[in-house]
């Protein structure tokens, strides 16, 4: 089913704010708390530090019932991020099939900034990310198969 969740970037505080966010909302993470160690590696990538191991690569906590999911990660710099005051967040959008997912990614690049071009990704979504010409960050996550 399609939903809208919000994505929260930090650096090296996800863990902690996530822990904040699970006592004043409850609930459960989905799939537990994912880090970077967990990940295979990459083509290309440098090996990362143990620093950056333990940081968390994917946490998500349904709120409000469950009719909202926050998500979250770290974002390390020797992996290429740089997060700032107001690039800190971004609207992730999981549409119900590749088709339309390509459709609202290409609407929302379009005078924008793609940052990673919708792809198959090493856990099982098409997956991209771009920033709007209004400076809007947008991810996408077809978990889908069906275009």
């Amino acid at each position: 089913m399609a939903s809208v969740n919000t994505y929260l970037n930090f650096l090296d505080q996800t863990e902690e704010a996530f822990l904040f966010y699970q006592s004043i909302f409850g609930g459960e993470f989905l799939g537990g708390i994912r880090r970077f160690g967990d990940m295979p590696p990459q083509e290309g990538q440098p090996p990362m530090s143990e620093a950056t191991k333990h940081q968390v690569m994917h946490v998500s906590l349904p709120i409000l019932g469950g009719i909202h999911t926050l998500m979250g990660n770290d974002c390390p710099p020797e992996m290429g991020f740089k997060v700032n005051a107001g690039n800190n967040f971004h609207i992730s959008l999981s549409p119900d099939t590749r088709k339309e997912a390509k459709q609202l990614f290409d609407g929302l690049a379009k005078g924008g900034m793609i940052t990673m071009e919708l792809q198959d990704v090493f856990w099982g979504a098409y997956y991209g990310s771009c920033t709007d010409k209004y400076g809007i960050q947008w991810m996408f996550n077809c978990e889908s198969k069906e275009d």
